[in-house]
């Protein structure tokens, strides 16, 4: 197959019919998958990182596909422009945030993130989601829990014809996670998961999704310059010019709920492993443990959803001379993952039209922290 269609782009993973063809139902593994112009996308958790997914569709669905779009990879996908997203579900346990419209609870509860686009009336309630493990310690400081029960995920993805579900659960939500995926196979949709608990990598996962014909794109989501990939290409750069990386560092300080609810250093295992295993993969040689700190650091209010990041990379280069390296990154934490999940919800959507299941390796290596495979 050709490479994926991009505007004149970069190309990458199959080539998929652009937008227009026939809306016929679509059999994948018996069941009905209906091929239609728009991606539906549900949304489990609807905190910063959704505000701002939620806002970016809305701020560029008038995105010209000629041209070269700050903040875009791809304004088209496969045929898909980013207007054709529309929300069809949202799903979260928060008092402030249950019951209103997504484009209101978006600016509901904890939420600190930068407005950059008024969001018109959507038509989607926020609707009572599971807990589980999803509301550690500190979090319960800060949220109250809704009350009722659990509303019924699957009916609800199946009656809103969900094509994507989206997890923003909190770091360190692995029962919610699980669980969810559960209701994610049952609906028959595809799942992107932003989170760093594994379900994309994992064989018992990505077995099941592609024995239903459901794709997966996971784990952990890459933001578009974040701390991660920058610490990659700084990993990468010194191997490729010669100099030995000797130790590494990567400390984040942030002001979102996120941050705090790392506070709770129990719930953050899979997450320093993600962040570790992305930049330790590209290396040419292991180092010791002790060498290597990459991670959450602490809460700090004031930053509201800003995150910094400061990286040092300490080598050996000509002459067995020491140099060091020292950076330091400042961004919007939320903004800077929407555009990575504008780009695999639509990957998500162009799999299922054409019956394709399981973990989807090529965009989980090139969107995500913790793909099956990682690759340079």
């Amino acid at each position: 197959m050709k490479g994926l269609h991009s505007s004149g782009r970069h190309a990458a993973s199959p080539n998929f019919p652009k937008r227009g063809f026939d809306l016929t139902e679509h059999i994948t593994n018996g069941a009905s998958r209906y091929q239609t112009e728009k991606v539906r996308v549900a949304i489990i958790g609807v905190g910063n990182c959704a505000s701002s997914f939620v806002q970016g569709v809305q701020y560029y669905r008038d995105a010209d596909p000629n041209e070269r779009v700050p903040g875009l990879m791809h304004v088209d996908l496969g045929g898909y422009h980013v207007s054709d997203i529309e929300f069809s579900a949202a799903f979260d346990i928060d008092a402030d945030k249950v019951g209103k419209d997504l484009s209101d609870a978006i600016w509901s509860g904890q939420n600190n993130t930068i407005k950059f686009a008024d969001v018109p009336k959507l038509d989607v309630p926020v609707q009572r989601g599971m807990t589980h493990d999803g509301l550690g310690k500190y979090l319960k400081e800060k949220i109250t829990k809704a009350p009722g029960e659990t509303v019924d995920i699957v009916s609800i993805l199946k009656e809103t014809k969900t094509d994507v579900v989206v997890s923003y659960l909190p770091v360190g939500s692995e029962l919610a996670t699980k669980w969810y995926v559960e209701q994610i196979l049952e609906a028959g949709c595809g799942f992107v998961n932003c989170i760093p608990v594994f379900i994309a990598r994992e064989e018992y996962w990505g077995n099941r999704f592609q024995q239903k014909g459901l794709p997966i794109v996971g784990d952990d989501i890459k933001s578009q310059v974040g701390a991660t990939i920058v610490h990659r290409q700084l990993a990468r750069l010194f191997g490729d010019r010669g100099v030995k990386m000797l130790r590494t560092s990567q400390l984040n300080v942030g002001g979102n709920m996120d941050f705090y609810n790392m506070l709770e250093r129990e719930r953050l295992e899979s997450k320093k492993i993600s962040k570790t295993n992305a930049v330790t993969s590209i290396m040419e040689h292991e180092l010791p443990k002790d060498d290597v700190y990459i991670g959450p650091s602490d809460y700090v209010p004031w930053l509201t959803d800003r995150k910094w990041a400061h990286i040092r990379v300490e080598g050996q280069a000509f002459g067995d001379v020491p140099l060091n390296l020292e950076l330091k990154l400042e961004v919007w934490d939320s903004p800077n993952s929407a555009g990575i999940v504008t780009d695999a919800v639509r990957l998500c959507k162009l799999a299922l039209n054409h019956g394709i299941g399981g973990q989807l390796d090529g965009p989980s290596s090139y969107l995500m922290k913790s793909p099956h495979t990682q690759r340079p």
